[in-house]
């Protein structure tokens, strides 16, 4: 008997999915071996994004996931949380790669990044026994409810980046912020359907920005993405003015 392929066909709806759960979740289940028994252990993590849609983590070296990391680099994480109903039936996407801890270099982006999601974070982030770590995707399965599941790899799911864009990135998230709050609140409502006018920009990339308000995150994507940062500022412009005319 012929066993039934219960996957489906990647398109970009899919990859657009699976993406945004990677930009939008603030926390997830965290898989790691325990390297005294070998066996899977699994924990909640709070989680943010670096600039290419990978997820990024802050754990203390008195963790037992820290340990298991340094010892194998191997790691999970699932994403997505039920509601009502039968819990199955809601989308969640688990993520397949190696961690790597976040160098003293790259650390700053990444600390930014991380606390426009978990301000409270603050409070600890810079302690000495706590370090940033970031999972390298190498696949995900995704699934969107009944009948949807997606095995992905990679390319479906890591952005490219723009070292000029990351490097203008924070000052760009701060003007905004500063100086173009309605601009942020059109965006919200005009393309993400959020009528609260408390939002701010976390972050932002190639593809798309992430805003935020209290815990809730919208994604917001380029429509097509940007080629550089040089296109940024004039993308933003042309945003604002269409969501005025809406």
């Amino acid at each position: 008997m012929t066993k039934k392929d219960v996957l489906q066909q990647v398109d970009e709806e899919a990859r657009r999915a699976a993406k945004t759960f990677l930009r939008s979740s603030r926390f997830g289940a965290l898989a790691t071996i325990d390297p005294a028994s070998g066996t899977p252990m699994a924990s909640r993590v709070s989680l943010a994004s670096d600039s290419r849609g990978c997820p990024i983590f802050l754990i203390s070296q008195l963790s037992g996931h820290f340990g298991a990391l340094e010892s194998d680099p191997r790691v999970s994480v699932l994403l997505g949380e039920p509601g009502r109903g039968d819990p199955l039936a809601h989308p969640r996407i688990t993520v397949f790669g190696q961690a790597e801890r976040v160098s003293q270099d790259e650390r700053p982006k990444i600390r930014a990044r991380y606390l426009a999601r978990h301000p409270k974070a603050a409070l600890y982030a810079d302690f000495g026994d706590f370090a940033f770590w970031r999972i390298n995707i190498e696949r995900a399965s995704y699934n969107g409810g009944f009948g949807k599941a997606y095995d992905m790899n990679r390319d479906d799911l890591v952005a490219p980046t723009d070292p000029a864009l990351e490097e203008m990135e924070a000052d760009a998230v701060e003007h905004m912020n500063t100086d173009h709050s309605d601009a942020i609140a059109l965006y919200a409502e005009t393309q993400a359907g959020k009528t609260q006018r408390n939002w701010t920009l976390a972050c932002l990339d190639l593809e798309g920005l992430d805003l935020v308000s209290g815990d809730d995150v919208a994604r917001i994507w380029f429509e097509p993405a940007l080629q550089n940062a040089d296109e940024l500022r004039p993308r933003l412009v042309a945003m604002a003015k269409r969501a005025r005319a809406s």
